[in-house]
């Protein structure tokens, strides 16, 4: 059943609906049409009862006189008068001498009217029904029997039972085909979606389903799946910046690096200048490095596989590990780093996650900043911050809101040399801990700083 289209499946299913709805309706005529008729043949019984006791209370008439009456129908209606003990009294042609109704009957009937159905009486080979009820005969009492075969019921409803056998099939086909032609003009617009789906690629940037301004369901369709492909396209087209861009910055230090050992095996005439070669060389392996694994961290985290072991960390001994860690280079560039917890006793992170996301900023505020840079932590309703500031000229105005970005780099304000990929890990290091990174500018210099919840 699933492998069938949705306009068959639909279909099948309002056929299954209509079906059962035509046959409860037609049961339920049915059931009233017997009540009906029913409540027909036992008001006609109570007519004829009432005329026949008249004529039944002078000892001198006959039932058998008023035969031919419309009273009591030749083969189709007949009575019988019964003395209490049982005995029959009159009846009608053809006569019966055995009572109709057995005493238990009888003995119903004497208190209150009786409807008695009989599946045979004889000289009428049909079921008939009949009605008991009590009488005086000459002043004494009796038991007054009119029957009327069922033959008039049974053939209406037969005839009405074959009206709807006939007519529930046919009413159930046309239903079903005004069913399929409903589900097909409802699918169309589905249709209409597939088809352009099919025919979007990622060389059809811009391509958008159809949306039918129906304002039901399938319009919320149209939209959702647009706007899903909206995202699609947006983050296909990150990826490709993406690779554009780390594809341009693995370029450049592999050819530097072409370059030096080609100067090496040419040109180095002393061991001097193959060493100088050589560190050259290892500065920008190292850079390679670093961009591979800043490049890698980057994209686990994107598909949220970025493990933390995250831990009660002491914000002092934090700072002390990342000023360690720089200090030759501070001390290199006539530089000094400092750390300052300004109370602030623990924070809640992964320690080698936290110590790479403070070097690098650390290390971006040492290439474009002044010459004091603080490490600083402070509270801040529910989360702990964790600044690096610096007392250099601060970020271009226009650069602030990408500063995180991938690959961005204020080149005109903040010198050459790296790949733009230090605050873009910031970034994902602290968005892996549930907190945020922002930058702004400060009197004099750049703050850049961490937000972590208290609790990860």
């Amino acid at each position: 059943m699933s492998r069938l289209p949705i306009r068959l499946r639909v279909t099948a299913a309002f056929a299954v609906a209509m079906a059962a709805v035509l046959a409860s309706t037609g049961l339920f005529l049915y059931l009233r049409l017997s009540s009906h008729l029913t409540t027909a043949v036992n008001r006609e019984l109570q007519l004829r009862a009432q005329d026949l006791a008249v004529l039944v209370a002078d000892p001198r008439s006959s039932l058998v006189r008023e035969g031919g009456t419309h009273l009591v129908e030749h083969g189709e209606s007949y009575a019988q008068l019964l003395a209490p003990d049982g005995r029959v009294l009159d009846a009608t042609a053809p006569r019966e001498t055995a009572p109709l109704l057995d005493a238990q009957q009888r003995r119903a009937a004497a208190r209150e009217p009786l409807y008695v159905d009989l599946d045979r009486v004889p000289g009428l080979d049909e079921a008939s029904r009949v009605l008991a009820t009590s009488v005086r005969r000459g002043g004494q009492p009796a038991l007054l029997l009119v029957g009327t075969t069922l033959s008039d019921r049974s053939e209406t409803l037969a005839d009405f039972r074959n009206e709807l056998l006939i007519a529930g099939p046919i009413a159930l086909l046309l239903a079903s085909g005004l069913g399929y032609l409903l589900a097909g003009l409802s699918l169309r617009q589905v249709e209409s979606m597939r088809r352009r789906a099919a025919a979007i690629s990622a060389e059809t940037p811009g391509d958008r389903l159809p949306v039918p301004p129906t304002g039901d369901e399938l319009e919320r369709l149209g939209v959702t799946l647009n706007a899903m492909l909206g995202r699609l396209e947006s983050a296909l087209e990150r990826e490709r910046a993406f690779v554009a861009d780390a594809g341009h910055e693995l370029r450049t230090p592999l050819a530097l690096l072409r370059t030096e050992l080609e100067l090496a095996l040419r040109q180095a005439g002393s061991e001097d200048e193959l060493r100088e070669a050589v560190r050259r060389s290892s500065q920008e392996v190292d850079r390679l490095s670093q961009l591979a694994e800043g490049l890698l961290l980057i994209a686990r985290s994107d598909r949220g596989n970025l493990p933390l072991r995250v831990e009660t960390l002491d914000v002092r001994p934090l700072f002390e590990s990342v000023v360690n860690r720089v200090e030759w280079r501070a001390e290199a560039e006539g530089k000094r780093v400092v750390g300052n917890a300004n109370g602030v006793a623990a924070v809640r992170g992964d320690q080698l996650r936290l110590e790479q996301a403070l070097t690098n900023l650390v290390d971006n505020a040492l290439r474009y900043g002044g010459d004091q840079i603080t490490l600083t932590a402070t509270p801040a309703g529910g989360h702990t911050e964790l600044h690096v500031r610096d007392n250099g000229s601060g970020f271009p105005a226009g650069f602030l809101d990408e500063a995180f970005e991938r690959f961005s780099r204020a080149d005109a304000a903040r010198g050459r040399g790296g790949a733009g990929l230090g605050l873009a890990i910031v970034r994902t290091i602290a968005r892996a801990h549930g907190g945020s990174a922002h930058a702004a500018n400060r009197t004099p210099g750049a703050d850049v700083w961490l937000s972590l919840p208290d609790r990860g």
